[in-house]
């Protein structure tokens, strides 16, 4: 199976949490082929080649970010002296700009997931958001959108969360 894991990442959280189900699907299927990419890399042509997508951000105020957001959460980095602790690609492109950009995938197989803070309840998340998008564009969702926990508002990730990441992706193809 060829599949694509999408994410933005503005701490490195969603990027860890990517790779994690990246390597989670690439042990279910050692034959297939996992492509692990930020959102600014996820070109249509990648995308059309994909059987299945996993599709994934941050939570920012209770959903999924907004360029303000992401500027914002950049900019207070940068101003604290703690520019080490942003993903490479933080400053780039964002899931609703690239849903803004994305035609129709009719029939694709996808799933969503997000990293947000405790208790959800009130941190909110982005998968679903992610999730309806992914369905007004044509995918399948194979799943509910999963949350994945960050501790406080930068991480790192809660303890298991990248281990339970790994076997959500394994599950993904059973």
């Amino acid at each position: 199976m060829r599949a694509v894991v999408v994410y933005e990442s503005v701490y490195g959280n969603t990027h860890a949490v990517a790779e994690a189900i990246g390597k989670g699907i690439g042990a279910a299927d050692p034959s297939g082929e996992v492509q692990v990419v930020p959102v600014g890399e996820a070109t249509p042509d990648v995308i059309a080649a994909a059987e299945l997508v996993v599709v994934g951000g941050p939570t920012h105020a209770r959903g999924m970010t907004r360029a303000m957001s992401r500027t914002g959460a950049v900019e207070k980095a940068k101003e604290q002296g703690r520019e080490e602790i942003l993903d490479p690609d933080a400053a780039g492109e964002g899931l609703r700009e690239w849903f803004d950009a994305m035609g129709k995938a009719p029939g694709t197989r996808a799933t969503a997931f997000d990293t947000h803070g405790e208790p959800a309840l009130l941190a909110g998340g982005a998968a679903h958001g992610i999730g309806k998008r992914l369905r007004k564009h044509g995918f399948t969702l194979v799943t509910e959108p999963k949350g994945f926990v960050v501790e406080g508002m930068e991480g790192p990730m809660r303890d298991g969360e990248l281990d339970r990441a790994e076997a959500w992706g394994r599950s993904l193809l059973q």
